[in-house]
């Protein structure tokens, strides 16, 4: 059964961090791109950071660079997004996706592109 997990997820105060993870299962994450969405109550989803397949290129939301930082271990077929300096507006369900691509450069498309989904974590930032 082909999968992705999120963990890491919690309460935070603002200006903590925090790591999520995102497991793959039943395929390898070698051949494909990963973006990290979330959705705030009310809100649409949105892309926060992807990743292309070997790791080599990344990119960030606007309202996030600079404090996010995503990253990859194919060999525990693993991907991760640490955040720092949290602000309440980071509050939301955190979503992991896989696209099968192998494209060198990172491009942070739409979701609709995306293969696969794990189930979200949820992330509050609040004092």
């Amino acid at each position: 059964q082909l999968q992705l997990v999120e963990s890491g997820g919690g309460l935070v105060q603002p200006g903590g961090s925090l790591r999520l993870s995102c497991a793959a299962s039943g395929f390898t994450l070698d051949y494909y791109a990963i973006g990290w969405f979330r959705q705030a109550p009310g809100k649409e989803r949105e892309g926060v950071s992807c990743i292309s397949s070997r790791g080599g290129s990344s990119n960030y939301a606007d309202s996030v660079k600079g404090r996010f930082t995503i990253s990859r271990d194919n060999a525990k077929n693993m991907v991760y997004l640490q955040m720092n300096s949290l602000k309440p507006e980071d509050t939301a369900v955190y979503y992991c996706a896989a696209r099968r691509t192998t494209a060198a450069q990172a491009m942070c498309v739409s979701g609709r592109l995306y293969n696969y989904w794990g189930q979200g974590t949820q992330v509050t930032i609040s004092s």
